[in-house]
């Protein structure tokens, strides 16, 4: 059975690498990609003949978590698997709360990848063992939920997000670049925003505090 899998995914250079792992597979047939939670939402509604949905939770106009549920709304049967860098508490309670099937972090590989979506066909529920263990705390835990309700605002635009999620990655200034299609400059100077509205000093203490307020 060829199995119909469409993608939510804003950001170029992520869909094209995901994309490139389901071609590896002749079971696997990529149909469109929506660059937000909005734009999936509408080309659904124009083919919803799609088996599954793999989708980013931080996009623009609308996020993953609100696409999600109003897919779930008004096409039950498709299957979506989260597939996000964000493995905090929190998200994985709303992408389950909002219908999410499975969670799956980016860094999984081809076959990885391959082997939740046939899983997620087969009734299953495929999650990246470190997100399963997060979701069985919050099962024994549901008190300790997390929310960032009363976090604090530090304005980062959704740029300086990525920005700092690479940065956490352990790559530098040229790779950031390369890979987010903007000039080392421009790096420069979102790293420059990121240290001024965290009040930090080095990229240490921007991702481990980013970490801590569960920005990244």
């Amino acid at each position: 059975m060829m199995i119909k899998i469409a993608l939510a995914e804003d950001n170029d250079f992520l869909a094209y690498s995901i994309q490139e792992k389901i071609s590896f597979f002749d079971d696997l047939k990529f149909k469109f990609r929506g660059k937000n939670g909005s734009d999936l939402v509408e080309k659904l509604t124009a083919d919803h003949n799609v088996d599954v949905v793999l989708m980013d939770i931080q996009m623009p106009e609308m996020d993953g978590i609100t696409a999600t549920a109003l897919v779930k709304q008004k096409f039950p049967q498709i299957r979506i698997i989260m597939l996000t860098v964000f493995d905090d508490e929190e998200n994985i309670f709303k992408s389950i709360q909002a219908g999410a099937d499975g969670y799956l972090l980016k860094d999984e590989n081809a076959g990885n990848l391959h082997r939740g979506i046939l899983e997620i066909m087969e009734g299953g529920a495929p999650m990246t063992p470190s997100i399963a263990r997060k979701a069985l705390k919050l099962l024994r835990n549901p008190d300790e939920t997390v929310s960032r309700d009363n976090a604090p605002d530090y304005d980062l635009t959704k740029r300086e997000i990525e920005v700092l999620e690479h940065l956490s990655k352990g790559l530098n200034y040229s790779e950031i670049a390369d890979n987010l299609f903007i000039s080392q400059g421009t790096v420069r100077k979102h790293i420059e925003n990121i240290y001024r509205k965290l009040q930090v000093r080095n990229k240490l203490e921007a991702v481990n505090l980013a970490k801590k307020e569960r920005i990244i």
